[in-house]
C-alpha cells in the first residue's frame, strides 16, 4: 500500500499540553511533523523530514534533531543521518518523540534491492536546474548563451538531451572519458566557464552526471514518469534572528511514485533581508520581517511562508474584539509578527469611507451628524446594509467589471450600440444579485446574434484565441499565464502543456456576421484546435492546473470549461473575486497586484484569502454577502493612525491605508460638493461618472486622474499615483475653479446673509464631513470681511482651499 500520495500528503500534526516555561523561555504548544508518510522505492531512495515545535510566543523551532527517533521494525527501514533509507521491503513506523508525546509516521518500502538507470529527464535536466545552466541568464536564455541552448528550467527535455549528446560529437559529452566531457569540465571550473564554476568534482550533482554519461548517456524511454507536482515541508515558519529552519521537499510522479528531491531542488527567497536559504534548503532568518522561499523543481515552484520576529520582545497582545471571521485571521497573523492593531476610525470617519467606497459618493452633513449621534451599538452594520440595497452601489460594481471586460469602443470595431447594451446586462445582473458563478458561466458559454444576447460580445471584445485565454485567467482567475506561451513560466508552476490544453477551450469558437452589419453572431465550429509550437501536436483541452476533461464529440468546449471554472472544484475562482473587493475596500489586495496569482509573488494572509475565497463559495457566490463581511469586520474600519508596531506595516492590514480616490469617484465628489453636474456622451444630464458605459468617453480630469481606457484586462489600467499634472489642474484647471462659484447651496447661504462662521462650517461639512477646528477657525477669520463682494469672493476662495486640500 502506498502512503502519502498527493491527495494524502498532509502535515501531521500532534497537539500538545503547554509545557512550564520559565519567565523568559515560551512553552511548547504544538508539534508539526511533515511529510505525512514516507514511500521508498528503490535501493537508492531516502526521504528527509521535518519536525517543527511551536511555541506560546507564536515563534516555530525545528527540533528534528532533537527528537528521540526510532523505527516500530528496524529490519525495513534506517536512518541516514536525518534521512530514512530502505533496507528491505515491507512497511514499518518512523516513531517520533519530542515534549513528552509521540507520533509514528508510516513509512513503506518497496523493491529495496532494485537499482534505477540513470535518467536524462529526471536526473540530469534537475542537475541543469540546480546548478543555474538552463535559467534566462544562462543557456537557458532564447538563443542560449556561448553556442550551448537549453530549454529554460528544462521545459523540452528531449530537445536538450539532442543538444547535450547530438550537437557537436564527442565534446559536451564523452562516453569513453566522462571526466573529460565539456559540461563536467566547466561546471567544474578545469576549463574556462563564462559562468565561473558551478560545483566542485566531489559533489553530487557532478557525480550523478558523470554516472550518466559513463553508463551511455542513454535516450530515456518513452513511456517515463513524468513529474505531476511538488510538496514543500514546512509551509509557514515564524523564526527569531539567527534561526534556522530545514526544508524537505517531494516530488510526485505519473507513476504514483514520489522522491525525496531537497538536495536537487533550486532555492530562492523574495526577501534575503529578511530569510536567507541555503542550497541545501536551510532557512536562516536574518531580520525582522517576511519572506516567501521558494523551492523549483521541474517545472514545478511552491513555497513557504516565512516569518522573522525579533528574538526577545515584551510582545503582549491587547484585548480586541473581533467582529467577525475576517478579524480572528487577520490579528492570526498580526500575533505572529507582533503587531498591534490601530485602533477604531470615529464615527464621521466612517461613514465617509463607507459611503465613498460602497457607492462612490459623499454623505450629506445631515446623515454624518444623524450617524454619530446615534447610540445603537450595531449602526455600523445596519448602514452598510441599507448601502448594498443602494442603485449606486451597483454602478461602482459595473464600472468595475465593464474594466474587466473592456467595455469600449477605440480599435476593435466594437460600435456604441454593443458596448452600451453589454453595460447594461452587467447592470441588470449586478442590480437582480446573480450569483457571481452564474454570470460568468454566462459570459462564457454565450452565443448567438450580440444585439440579442450582449453576453455574446464577450468574444467580440477579444478574437484572437491566445490573447482570449490568457484573458479569461487573468479576469477570472487572478493569473498571468503570457509567459507560458513561449516557455515555462519561470516564476510560476504554468508549463507551455498548461498553456496551449487551455487555450484549446477556446479554438472553436466561431463568429460571423449577423444580419444587422453592425452585429456579430458567436457560435461553436465544432471543429478547429490549438497545436503546441514544441513538436506542432494538437492539445486536448486541460482544465489549469487539474485534470483533463472528457469531452463529447459535438459538446461546447466552453460549457465544460465554465462548469469547472466558476466553480469549488476551481481553487482559484472564489479567491480572485474576493481579493478584487477585498483590495477595493481595504487599498491593496491580499495577493498584490490583484491579477498577478503566482508562487513567486504568494498571498500577504494566506488564511485568511483561503477563507474568504471558501465562504464566498459557501454562500452560492452571493457578492453582496461577501462585501458585507468584509465591510463589517474591525479591519476595514480601522483608524489610519499608526502606532509604535504598525508605523511602517504596509501589507497586513494593521492599519486603514491612507488612499486617493480613484478619478470616476473623485470627479463625482467635486460635482456633487459643487452642485455643478457633467454632461457625459451618451448619457443622460446629471448622470455620474461612474455610469460612463465607454472606456474610450472621457474628460481631461478622467485622464489625467488616472480613468482605465479598457484597452487591456490588467489592474494596472486604473492609476491612482498622484503626479504634478494632477495637482496643477486641480489648483488651476477648469473643473474646480468653474464649479466652485456654481454652488447653488452656497449662492442661496450667500443671498440669504448668513453668518460668515455659519457658511464656511457648512462649506466644511459638505467637502470634509466635519467642522472646523478652533485653529481653523481663527485662522479663517482674518478673510472675513464686511464688504460683501469681498467677503463672496473669500467663500469662494475657502471653498476652492478646502477642495484642494490633502484631506479631500
Amino acid at each position: 500500500m502506498k502512503i502519502g500520495k498527493q491527495a494524502s500528503a498532509l502535515v501531521a500534526s500532534v497537539f500538545l499540553v503547554p509545557a512550564l516555561a520559565s519567565a523568559d523561555q515560551p512553552g511548547l504548544v504544538d508539534v508539526r511533523v511533515a511529510p505525512a508518510g514516507i514511500n521508498l522505492s528503490s535501493k537508492v531512495d531516502k526521504q528527509s523530514f521535518v519536525v517543527q515545535a511551536v511555541l506560546s510566543d507564536n515563534t516555530t523551532r525545528d527540533v528534528t534533531a532533537e527528537a528521540k527517533l526510532s523505527f516500530a521494525d528496524g529490519t525495513v527501514a534506517k536512518l541516514a543521518g536525518l534521512n530514512v533509507v530502505p533496507i528491505k521491503d515491507g512497511q514499518t513506523k518512523l516513531k517520533i518523540a519530542y515534549g513528552g508525546r509521540e507520533f509514528q509516521l508510516p513509512v513503506a518500502v518497496t523493491n529495496a534491492a532494485h537499482t534505477p538507470e540513470l535518467s536524462f529527464y529526471q536526473d540530469i535536466v534537475p542537475v541543469f536546474t540546480k546548478a543555474g545552466c538552463n535559467t534566462g541568464g544562462c543557456h537557458g536564455a532564447a538563443r542560449g548563451k556561448d553556442g550551448f541552448h537549453l530549454s529554460l528550467f528544462g521545459y523540452d527535455p528531449d530537445g536538450d538531451y539532442f543538444r547535450v549528446t547530438r550537437e557537436q560529437i564527442g565534446r559536451r559529452i564523452n562516453v569513453a572519458l566522462p571526466d573529460d566531457s565539456l559540461i563536467l569540465e566547466k561546471g567544474s571550473g578545469r576549463v574556462a566557464h563564462t559562468g565561473n564554476k558551478l560545483f566542485e568534482d566531489t559533489s553530487p550533482l557532478y557525480k550523478t552526471t558523470r554516472a550518466w554519461i559513463a553508463a551511455g548517456a542513454k535516450e530515456d524511454p518513452k513511456d517515463i514518469a513524468k513529474v505531476t507536482g511538488i510538496e514543500i515541508y514546512p509551509k509557514q515558519s515564524v523564526l527569531t534572528d539567527g534561526a534556522r529552519q530545514r526544508l524537505t521537499v517531494r516530488a510526485l510522479y505519473s507513476d504514483g511514485t514520489d522522491r525525496d528531491v531537497t538536495e536537487l531542488a533550486a532555492y530562492s527567497s523574495n526577501n534575503d533581508v529578511a530569510t536567507d536559504v541555503t542550497d541545501s534548503g536551510t532557512m536562516i532568518g536574518k531580520k525582522s520581517g517576511e519572506a516567501f522561499v521558494m523551492a523549483r523543481f521541474d517545472a514545478f515552484t511552491v513555497g513557504a511562508q516565512v516569518l522573522v520576529v525579533p528574538a526577545t520582545s515584551n510582545f503582549k497582545w491587547p484585548e480586541i474584539r473581533e467582529n467577525n471571521y475576517v478579524d480572528t485571521l487577520v490579528n492570526n497573523k498580526l500575533k505572529k509578527i507582533r503587531i498591534t492593531p490601530s485602533g477604531l476610525c470615529d464615527d464621521r470617519t466612517f461613514v465617509r469611507r463607507v459611503y465613498l467606497d460602497m457607492i462612490g459618493l459623499l454623505p450629506e452633513p445631515a446623515t454624518v451628524q444623524a450617524f454619530a449621534a446615534n447610540q445603537d451599538p450595531g449602526k455600523r452594520d445596519k448602514l452598510i446594509d441599507e448601502l448594498i440595497k443602494r442603485p449606486e452601489f451597483n454602478d461602482q460594481w459595473v464600472m468595475k467589471f465593464a474594466e474587466l471586460l473592456q467595455v469600449r469602443t477605440e480599435n476593435n470595431n466594437f460600435l456604441y450600440k454593443s458596448a452600451f447594451q453589454y453595460f447594461h446586462w452587467l447592470k441588470e445582473r449586478f442590480e437582480e444579485n446573480v450569483p457571481m458563478d452564474k454570470l460568468v458561466k454566462e459570459l462564457l458559454t454565450s452565443n448567438g446574434d450580440t444585439f440579442a444576447n450582449p453576453a455574446a460580445n464577450f468574444y467580440k471584445v477579444e478574437t484572437d484565441t491566445l490573447k482570449l485565454t490568457e484573458n479569461v485567467t487573468q479576469v477570472f482567475m487572478g493569473m498571468r499565464i503570457q509567459c507560458a506561451q513561449c516557455h515555462n513560466h519561470p516564476f510560476d508552476r504554468w508549463t507551455m502543456d498548461d498553456y496551449y490544453s487551455f487555450a484549446a477551450f477556446f479554438a472553436q469558437v466561431g463568429r460571423k456576421r449577423g444580419e444587422d452589419q453592425r452585429s456579430s453572431v458567436v457560435y461553436n465550429r465544432n471543429s478547429g484546435g490549438v497545436k503546441h509550437p514544441v513538436g506542432n501536436k494538437d492539445m486536448k483541452p486541460k482544465f489549469l492546473g487539474d485534470t483533463m476533461p472528457e469531452i463529447k464529440s459535438g459538446t461546447d468546449r466552453r460549457e465544460v470549461l465554465a462548469e469547472w471554472l466558476a466553480s469549488p472544484k476551481n481553487p482559484w475562482f472564489g479567491k480572485n473575486i474576493a481579493n478584487i473587493v477585498w483590495s477595493h475596500f481595504m487599498g491593496r489586495g491580499i495577493v498584490e497586484p490583484v491579477d498577478d496569482v503566482r508562487i513567486s509573488n504568494p498571498p500577504s494572509n494566506p488564511e485568511l484569502l483561503e477563507e474568504l475565497g471558501r465562504r464566498f463559495e459557501a454562500a452560492n457566490y452571493d457578492f453582496r454577502k461577501l462585501v458585507a463581511d468584509i465591510c463589517k469586520s474591525r479591519t476595514y474600519q480601522l483608524a489610519t493612525q499608526s502606532n509604535a508596531s504598525n508605523e511602517q506595516d504596509d501589507r497586513n492590514f494593521s492599519k486603514a491605508y491612507v488612499r486617493r480616490l480613484r478619478a470616476e469617484v473623485l470627479l463625482d465628489a467635486i460635482n456633487q460638493i459643487t452642485d455643478a453636474p457633467e454632461k457625459f456622451t451618451g448619457l443622460q444630464p446629471g448622470s455620474r461618472a461612474v455610469e460612463i458605459v465607454d472606456g474610450g468617453s472621457s474628460t481631461y480630469f478622467l485622464t489625467t486622474f488616472g480613468r482605465a481606457t479598457r484597452g487591456s484586462v490588467c489592474s494596472c489600467e486604473v492609476s491612482i499615483d498622484p503626479n504634478l499634472s494632477q495637482a496643477l489642474h486641480l489648483l488651476n484647471g477648469s473643473t474646480v475653479n468653474s464649479k466652485v462659484s456654481r454652488a447653488k447651496w452656497l449662492q442661496d447661504m450667500i443671498k440669504a446673509k448668513r453668518a460668515p462662521d455659519e457658511v464656511v462650517t457648512e462649506i466644511y461639512w459638505r467637502a470634509l464631513g466635519r467642522a472646523p477646528t478652533d485653529a481653523e477657525r481663527a485662522k479663517l477669520k482674518e478673510f472675513y470681511s464686511e464688504d460683501p463682494k469681498e467677503m463672496t469672493d473669500g467663500y469662494y476662495d475657502i471653498f476652492w482651499a478646502v477642495l484642494n486640500s490633502k484631506e479631500f
